[in-house]
């Protein structure tokens, strides 16, 4: 491959046929895997990062830290002399840096960012430093140390006074009882009105340490109090300032189409301000120097490179489709005017197979639900065809039937509905004791360390990247799955999972994460499972007690692949 006059293109050597070239540009959100002129190009790109041989005292080791991977991207473009190259890109900032020479540049206009950004950048480090300081200073460190030290003194202090008046009240117990033996009422009176006054001598003296230690600790609690309430204000300040700054940073940025149009990136996403990160992509990047050059995009690809990020949802080396949370209002406005793929549905649209129902009664029936179909209709949309609808359509004329422990439209298998209320609530309640449990096969991409075992891994949704899940140790809900080797087949592995609680996605995660499998189920578009027809994951045995007979249902339904 040859350098290009044209900056940041490198030209194919030797140069595709005509038939190698796509009609069209893939929609950039679509899974899969990209169009072979794009990988070619993705290939010759990673070979550089392999090597170290991107620009001249650029350091690539960060990379390879934990959570420091990155997005890269390539966009097969035609010059207008007819040859073929490929652009670079990168997502964000790579070793500090926006402008790397080779790769497409960022999209802000930087004479009007170094209008304001430096000193806005400036302010927000005083702002840090200043809430350090109310962190982490020498007077709120010193103030936390008295008060620990001064409710240490007031606690021995007060358990000294706790095991004194113990011992009286003792006493008093046994001058009480002593009363009884031969003493006459008046003086049996006066000597139960000396001990009364002694145990309300006792309270009384507690109530006044108590009133001291009080006192006494109420000064440094009011001090770091008005600390606090500096620090809260400095946050709201902060968080306020720097939405400010973003919003302002927004309008530097500049979208180009195909068209020859512009617009801010501020007015792409208004009335609400964009979200950290948009524009910064390597696909909007890419994109916006080919139109820069009059260069023709045709085939575009983005892969993660490096290590995983900590929430484990990318692994290197593999293809992901664009975000929709930082490029969905982007990447549509840049593909106007160019000729592309219409956009892919945001769920896996539902097949016209049959329900194969596998067990019926008065009461509950079990169908095997097939891949893409989804099990309950979305909320804004509840005629759409799902298994929910199906079932309807089924019994016009009869109860509501009631899904219990639903499957992802990408998983196949068994799926279990109740025919009234109470036998679902029943059943719920069975899944919700781990009384009931339904095992998946999967068929997983890559070895699996160890024969059987458990991942628990806390899980959350990724609202900047829906519908993907993530590993969140500080937010995420309890997710755990336990797991057992069927098979190993030279580089997958398929393996039982038995999932003991029930999370969107949790069975993928757990299979990609690095700390969990780390091994993506194969098909699995949004966590690294290499491109296929469909997802194999499967629900492929479900046990639960009849909860009208009590006698056990176990069914069995293999899985497909």
């Amino acid at each position: 491959m040859s350098e290009s006059p044209v900056p940041a293109v490198t030209y194919f050597d030797p140069q595709p046929a005509p038939e190698e070239l796509p009609e069209r540009l893939a929609n950039p959100f679509a899974p899969g895997l990209p169009h072979p002129l794009a990988r070619r190009a993705a290939e010759a790109l990673q070979e550089r990062l392999r090597a170290g041989d991107l620009a001249p005292g650029l350091r690539l080791e960060e990379l390879d830290e934990p959570g420091r991977g990155k997005m890269f991207g390539v966009l097969a473009v035609e010059a207008p002399d007819g040859r073929i190259g490929y652009l670079c890109g990168f997502s964000g900032m790579l070793d500090g840096r926006w402008h790397i020479e080779g790769f497409a540049p960022p999209l802000f206009d930087v004479a009007a960012r170094d209008a304001f950004w430096p000193a806005g950048e400036a302010e927000l480090r005083a702002l840090d430093s200043l809430h350090a300081e109310l962190v982490h200073g020498a007077e709120p460190v010193t103030l936390r140390a008295r008060l620990a030290e001064l409710t240490a003194r007031h606690g021995a202090a007060a358990a000294q006074l706790q095991e004194r008046h113990e011992a009286n009240r003792r006493h008093r117990h046994g001058a009480r009882q002593r009363l009884a033996e031969g003493v006459g009422e008046e003086e049996r009176q006066a000597a139960l009105h000396a001990l009364g006054q002694e145990s309300r001598a006792d309270a009384a003296e507690r109530r006044r340490l108590e009133a001291a230690h009080h006192e006494e600790r109420e000064g440094l609690a009011s001090a770091l109090r008005a600390l606090d309430v500096r620090r809260a204000g400095l946050e709201q300040h902060r968080a306020e300032r720097s939405r400010q700054l973003w919003q302002q940073m927004a309008y530097t940025y500049v979208i180009p189409n195909a068209r020859g149009e512009t617009q801010p990136l501020g007015v792409l996403f208004a009335p609400e301000p964009p979200p950290g990160g948009a524009g910064d992509c390597a696909a909007p990047k890419l994109l916006a120097q080919a139109y820069r050059h009059r260069l023709k995009p045709l085939a575009l690809a983005e892969f993660w490179w490096g290590a995983p990020p900590l929430t484990g949802e990318r692994h290197a080396g593999l293809y992901y489709p664009a975000c929709r949370s930082k490029c969905g209002e982007v990447l549509p406005y840049m593909l106007q005017g160019l000729l592309t793929e219409p956009a892919p549905p945001e769920e896996a649209p539902g097949k016209d197979e049959a329900l194969r129902v596998v067990y019926e009664d008065p009461w509950l029936l079990v169908v095997d639900k097939p891949y893409g179909l989804l099990s309950v209709p979305g909320r804004h949309s509840p005629h759409r065809d799902s298994v929910l609808v199906r079932l309807r359509q089924r019994t016009p004329e009869g109860p509501e039937p009631f899904i219990v422990h639903p499957l992802e439209s990408d998983c196949s298998g068994l799926l279990l509905a109740a025919k009234d209320a109470d036998t679902h609530v029943a059943l719920q309640r069975q899944f919700a004791r781990q009384e009931a449990s339904k095992w998946y096969a999967a068929c997983l991409e890559g070895p699996v360390p160890g024969d059987h075992g458990a991942v628990e891994l806390p899980l959350r949704a990724n609202p900047e990247d829906r519908p993907r899940h993530i590993v969140d140790p500080v937010r995420g809900k309890r997710a755990l799955t336990e797991w057992r080797v069927v098979r190993r087949d030279g580089p997958r592995t398929w393996v039982a999972l038995l999932p003991l609680t029930g999370l969107p996605h949790q069975l993928r995660v757990h299979a990609a994460h690095p700390l969990g499998l780390g091994a993506p189920i194969a098909g699995d578009r949004l966590y690294g499972g290499s491109p296929g027809p469909r997802l194999l994951l499967h629900a492929e045995v479900l046990t639960v007690l009849h909860p009208h007979t009590g006698e056990p249902l176990h069914l069995e339904c293999p899985a497909p692949f």
